[in-house]
């Protein structure tokens, strides 16, 4: 018996507030010995959640524009819901179970991954796709936020870091289901457990996170720790979605739209040249957005079909690594329109 067609039917997106220029972490902007790194070259542009804006909020506006193609019913009738938050509201449990309430969902599953990072779209992906082909329902939602720019690095003590002025905040939310529509082709997740707590938080004083005391957290980010990241992203990326590409019989310079997370410039730069992937067909919203994390691949999947980049029948080839390479994943759709 062959497996069901499964689809990533539709995506949809927000962006909190008005664009934040690259002058106003300038003007905070203190002698930083990694000031140069092509790790931290500022975006022109990126957004900030609100002060009082929670996880679920920028999820429930990201649902409005699946509501308004697909009708309240279809998110409400979601049988999985998968959920990413950068930075969970509440630290002893994700927003799965606050989302649900607030599209009005009663789903059989509320899966809360942290592990997929920026690659946690093509994870919450392969999630979907599996519990869906045993028969474990008929659609599932995945919901992305990434809320770490306007809290964690816009800290008085961290936004005077070179590292701060890169993060970008925004939400997206994808559809998926037992259809042909946009059939998910094929996808790759790999784990690499050695670099698993290689990215770490830095604090002056050195205190646990969850202490008390002075010094805020920013990421620990080193020269030598910087370096070892540009070699794993660079390799891993490629890496995954040639494995894809392999599986389904497609040579990557024949991949109609290449959709990756967006740490820096010079990451998109390799990424596109090691597929030979031309620019124009390789999405890049990285100086309105800067880096969205995990929202980034949903958010700039949106951003191409509403813009019209994608065509009936295209390939669509969603790529990403996490954190300082603990895990990697690609995803293959054949995208159908939407209805």
């Amino acid at each position: 018996m062959s497996a069901p067609d499964i689809s990533l039917v539709d995506v949809a997106s927000y962006l909190p507030g008005e664009p934040i220029s690259a002058d106003y972490y300038a003007q905070f902007a203190e002698s930083d010995e990694l000031r140069d790194s092509v790790m931290f070259r500022a975006p022109t542009s990126r957004h900030h959640v609100a002060p009082d804006e929670t996880a679920i909020d920028m999820i429930e506006r990201a649902a409005q524009g699946l509501i308004e193609r697909h009708g309240h019913e279809a998110i409400e009738d979601v049988d999985i819901l998968i959920t990413h938050t950068q930075v969970p509201d509440m630290p002893f449990y994700g927003a799965g179970g606050g989302i649900a309430h607030r599209l009005g969902m009663r789903p059989s599953w509320v899966l809360d991954l942290h592990n997929g990072g920026c690659a946690a779209f093509v994870l919450a992906l392969n999630v979907a796709r599996r519990l869906l082909a045993s028969g474990e329902g008929r659609t599932a939602l995945i919901a992305i936020a990434q809320n770490a720019a306007g809290q964690v690095f816009d800290q008085p003590g961290v936004r005077r870091k070179a590292q701060a002025s890169v993060p970008g905040d925004g939400a997206a939310v994808g559809l998926v289901a037992l259809s042909s529509q946009s059939p998910i082709l094929d996808i790759e997740c790999r784990t690499y457990g050695e670099y698993a707590g290689d990215m770490t938080l830095a604090i002056d004083p050195p205190r646990k996170w969850w202490q008390a005391g002075p010094g805020e957290a920013s990421i620990g980010f080193t020269e030598t720790k910087i370096a070892k990241v540009l070699a794993r992203g660079n390799r891993q990326v490629p890496e995954v979605a040639l494995a894809v590409c392999d599986r389904i019989g497609l040579s990557s310079k024949d991949i109609d739209l290449l959709v990756t997370n967006q740490p820096n410039r010079v990451f998109l730069r390799n990424w596109r040249e090691a597929l030979e992937v031309p620019e124009s067909r390789h999405l890049d919203t990285y100086d309105e957005c800067g880096n969205l994390f995990g929202a980034g691949i949903p958010v700039n999947l949106d951003r191409a079909i509403t813009d019209g980049r994608l065509q009936a029948g295209d390939t669509i080839m969603m790529a990403a690594f996490a954190h300082a390479g603990d895990f990697a994943g690609a995803a293959a759709v054949r995208w159908g329109g939407r209805n």
